[in-house]
Formats: structure tokens, sequence, C-alpha cells
């Protein structure tokens, strides 16, 4: 047994702090960035935002509006190679840029992969994903996809400690994705006692992966725009949304109404209601780690990706960043108690 005493921080313990700006509006800050990745050598340019791998949240309609705006889609992994065919049949080329095909670590789902990609040379994208990436059978899951598709761009997690993403990043991994426990749809802390404060997770494995010139993808805690600078302020060249995207027109899950009000149902892709859906219930030896919420139906996603890049624009007015590039070079933190962060209206 072994005890580290330092501070380890989550969005709620954290501000940031303002700076002289001679910036005049939020017009004046782009949110583009430009990315040349390790492994697959590919460039990216878009407004490096994600919608999380989930039924929920990771649909073709949200892809195609998140595409518009220049920002990913993990695409959930429970589309057939039909529906696949179907959508890339149907999307403009534009759409593909925008896109990540999402798998898990079996022998079908690396079948499944390879099919979706054969569909089109023009997918760049897959997503990795399990829940826990500290295991040998998910580093070696990495390895075999970097050597079928050495050109895809692979992001693969999720982890929370500088020396599993070097690893994952040495194993052919380009983005690593960072977060146990932090979403909040997710019990697996409450569940299992394992996690880590998402600010502290990210800076620590901002600073494994820049050394290699690599990527990290902060994936889940955000609740509002405010924490989505924070995400960025401390070092994430990602960031995954699940919840804030969650309960719109083009989200997936069931509408349902209640004493007049509509609402969506949004659960953790390791709840009861997921493990019913795609696999027959939970297994025996396993306990659920996410569990389902009613998410207030909230109309078409285009007006809170509106919100969502307007908050980030004005953290960066506040600190005298004119890029997006430049917030975490200009980004202090302020420690805070949690209650103090209520005040202002968490």
């Amino acid at each position: 047994m072994h005890v580290e005493t330092d501070i380890k921080l989550g969005f709620k313990n954290v501000m940031i702090r303002p700076k002289r700006s001679t910036l005049k509006s939020r017009s004046q800050v782009s949110l583009e960035r430009t990315y040349t990745f390790r492994n697959s050598q590919r460039t990216w340019t878009g407004v490096p935002i994600i919608a999380a791998n989930m039924d929920t949240v990771g649909t073709f309609e949200a892809a195609t509006v998140m595409a518009e705006h220049k920002m990913l889609t993990a695409i959930h992994k429970h589309y057939s190679v039909d529906e696949w065919q179907a959508f890339l049949s149907t999307s403009d080329s534009s759409v593909l840029p925008y896109i990540m095909v999402s798998t898990g670590t079996s022998d079908a789902d690396y079948d499944k992969l390879k099919a979706i990609t054969a569909l089109n040379d023009g997918l760049e994208f897959v997503c990795i994903d399990v829940a826990n990436g500290y295991s040998e059978h998910f580093v070696e899951f990495v390895r075999r996809v970097r050597r079928e598709f050495p050109s895809l761009t692979i992001m693969a997690g999720n982890v929370v400690t500088g020396e599993m993403t070097e690893e994952l990043l040495l194993s052919g991994a380009d983005i690593v994705k960072v977060g146990i426990g932090p979403g909040s749809v997710c019990t697996t802390r409450v569940k299992t006692g394992v996690g880590y404060p998402q600010v502290s997770a990210t800076i620590e494995c901002a600073d494994a992966a820049h050394g290699l010139n690599g990527h990290v993808v902060s994936d889940g805690g955000c609740t509002c725009p405010g924490d989505v600078s924070k995400a960025f302020g401390a070092g994430a060249d990602f960031v995954m949304l699940g919840g804030m995207l969650a309960g719109h027109d083009e989200s997936g899950g069931e509408l349902v109404e209640d004493d007049g009000k509509q609402y969506r149902l949004f659960y953790g892709m390791s709840s009861d209601t997921a493990m019913n859906k795609y696999h027959g219930g939970v297994a025996n030896y396993r306990a659920s780690e996410g569990k389902t919420v009613r998410v207030p139906y909230r109309g078409p996603l285009v007006a809170t990706l509106a919100d969502i890049q307007g908050g980030v624009r004005s953290t960066c007015t506040y600190v005298g960043a004119a890029a997006l590039k430049e917030l975490s070079k200009r980004t202090t933190f302020i420690r805070v108690e949690e209650q103090e962060n209520q005040v202002f209206g968490r």
C-alpha cells in the first residue's frame, strides 16, 4: 500500500485568474487548432471539441452538425456496418475529417473496424475505447491496430497517469483519452473506488504526451463552458463532451414526457440500460458502472455548440489569449474550495 499526499484537483477546485488583455472582442479569438499527429503523421485542422462515443451523444445526426462547426464526433460503436455504409454514401466528403470510428478490443470489434474503414478511404480517425486502459490486452490491441492501419490517427484510452500515456503513445496511439470516473453518468469511482481528479489528470498526462509529441483529450466531467476552458487551460489538446451534448434533437436516447415537460434518456455505456440494450444484461462477474438520467430536452444541437464556443472565447479574452493554442500558456489556476464555486452558480 502507498499513499500519495500531493493535492489533486478537479474542475470544481479551480478557477482561472484573469490577466491583462489587448483583445477588444470575443470575435477576435480563434478556436481552431492545427495538429500533426505523432504516429499517423496526418495533419488536422478544426475546433478540438469531440462528441463522446456514447449512443446518446455520438450519433450520425450529431456528427453532421458537429462537422459543420469543424468539431469531431466519436461515432458510437453499436452502429452496424450497413448503417455506416448508408451514412457514408449520403454524407458529403467534408464530414470525413471530423468523424471517428469507435471500437472495443475483441476480435469481433477488430473485424468490424476493418469492414467499416474499408468502406471509405477518407476516414481518418479511430477511437479505441475501454473503461480500463491499463490492461496489457488493451495496449496490444492498440499495437495491432497501428500495424494494420499505419495512416489512421488513433485515439485510445482511458488512462489518468503520465506513464500510461507514454506507453500508449509509444504503442501507436496519437491521442490519449484521459479520464476515469469524472463523467456525470459514470459510477466507476463509487463502484470501484478508482479514479483521479480530472484537472490534475489532464495536467499530468498532457505533460507526458507533449514530451513525446503526442496529444491528449480530456474526457469527462465538464458540466458548463467554463469547465471546457479549464480543460484546455490544463493542457488538453482536445476536450470530449457527453452530458453537455445530450438531450438534443440530434442526440440518441428515448424521448419521454413527464408533467408536460420533455426529456431524453442519457446513460453511461456501462450502465444497466446500455448493458441490457446491447449485451442482454450485466454479466454476473461484473457490476454496472454507469447510471441512467433524464436530461431536459434542449432542441437543436447548434445552440449548445454556440454557447460552448462563446464561453471558451470569453475565457480567452479574460486572459489575453488571441487563439485557443495560447490558452494553456496564459492559464494560472487559483485553488478554491468547492463550496465557493457553488456560490458562483455551480
